[in-house]
């Protein structure tokens, strides 16, 4: 195993996004990321389509990718202490349920770190383990609605819209990425563990930070179109006659006069400046639509490929993979699947010099690593056939470990 964390090892019981976002990313990177799951009640990320060729989900390999799976059925009398005597071994559990289901099932923080006291123990959930809202459900939307990150996302014909990226589960991940790492470097000071309470709707208010900023520091209280940034001003995207679109985005003057120069009006110029008067800037885009409409996005890639303006199409998924920058950063890889060619799925988006990410393999089947992971924990083979007997594993289990 290779990677800058290398030495660490996860006991992963997420399902759906958030969780294992964070736990793909400390996997790219070499830690030993094992996932508990449960035999009767499958990952949702499971059989959420579309499909590679051999009928396993494309997201579910790509976000479980590089990590090993054991089932567990948590509510068995013999679960708790299995999961007692693997955490003995493991540096770090990542749990998704609401609260309070650990500490029923006898998995809360307390307990395990009675078992191992350096544990780093990370709770993503919705609304956090206090405040009213801890009980309540709640998905992706939910949390940007409630983050206000909804109030001035959207166009003011329409109002708000659902983001084509699921924002609030992928910050939640990066969060818990990074708080799980600043745990360890404490841990690597002073040995001991501690408790990580995640909230998803925290982690969104943070992304949203700009924003929110501008009302705590200053009251001012963003709309729909009405900053520089979010369609109140040029900065935007413009329609080209073929139906594609132009990004422009050149806030700067010189970015800004070159595009008035490229597009043949350089009388739209002295207009840009002031990007904070929204009657201005909506005259302003209208002007550009007319313009950026008489010609296709080809002709325009033609006219800005060598104007350094800050103008780029808007690419579809394939246009993107195929991209020469992309190509040039190795961001598309190809990770290994048994009995299959790899699959190119998106790596991991930061270059190191000395110790570069690894994909050992796509999201591993149900329980496949069910045996090998016991085995290493110090469970005998008599020990997991009983388990097994016993119905601890599914009643359909098997595992070629």
């Amino acid at each position: 195993m290779t990677g800058p964390l290398r030495s660490l090892r996860v006991l992963d019981f997420t399902t759906l996004l958030p969780g294992p976002y964070a736990t793909l990313l400390l996997a790219d990177l070499g830690a030993d990321v094992v996932r508990i799951e449960s035999p009767d009640r499958p990952d949702l990320m499971r059989l959420a389509p579309p499909y590679d060729d051999s009928g396993t989900s494309a997201g579910y390999a790509w976000v479980h990718r590089s990590k090993r799976s054991v089932t567990l059925d948590l509510k068995h009398p013999q679960a708790a202490n299995v999961v007692r005597r693997l955490v003995r071994h493991y540096d770090i559990v990542v749990e998704g349920f609401r609260p309070g289901v650990m500490q029923r099932l006898g998995l809360d923080y307390e307990t395990l770190a009675a078992e191992n006291p350096a544990l780093i123990y990370c709770a993503v959930t919705g609304y956090g383990q206090t405040g009213p809202y801890r009980e309540r459900a709640g998905h992706d939307l939910n949390y940007q609605a409630l983050s206000g990150l909804l109030s001035h996302s959207g166009r003011r014909e329409v109002g708000p819209a659902p983001s084509g990226v699921p924002l609030a589960d992928v910050a939640g991940g990066l969060f818990a990425a990074l708080a799980i790492l600043a745990a360890v470097v404490h841990r690597q000071r002073t040995g001991e563990g501690q408790y990580l309470d995640l909230a998803l709707l925290d982690t969104t208010i943070a992304f949203n930070g700009l924003a929110v900023s501008g009302l705590l520091g200053a009251g001012h209280r963003p709309g729909y179109e009405t900053e520089p940034l979010n369609g109140g001003s040029f900065y935007d995207c413009y329609r080209t006659r073929d139906g594609r679109y132009l990004a422009v985005a050149g806030l700067e003057p010189k970015f800004w006069e070159g595009f008035c120069e490229a597009i043949g009006r350089p009388d739209l110029a002295p207009y840009g400046y002031n990007v904070w008067d929204a009657a201005v800037q909506q005259r302003l885009k209208k002007e550009i639509q007319q313009v950026i409409a008489s010609r296709t996005l080809a002709e325009w890639q033609a006219v800005f490929a060598e104007r350094d303006v800050c103008v780029e199409p808007v690419l579809t998924l394939d246009e993107m993979a195929q991209h020469p920058q992309v190509q040039a950063r190795g961001l598309i890889v190809e990770v290994p699947r048994p009995d299959a060619p790899p699959q190119r799925q998106v790596g991991f988006p930061v270059q190191f010099s000395r110790t570069p990410p690894a994909y050992r393999h796509t999201g591993p089947p149900l329980g496949a690593h069910t045996r090998k992971v016991l085995q290493e924990a110090g469970f005998t083979p008599e020990e997991i056939e009983a388990l097994a007997a016993e119905g601890a594993f599914g009643t359909d289990f098997s595992s070629p470990d």
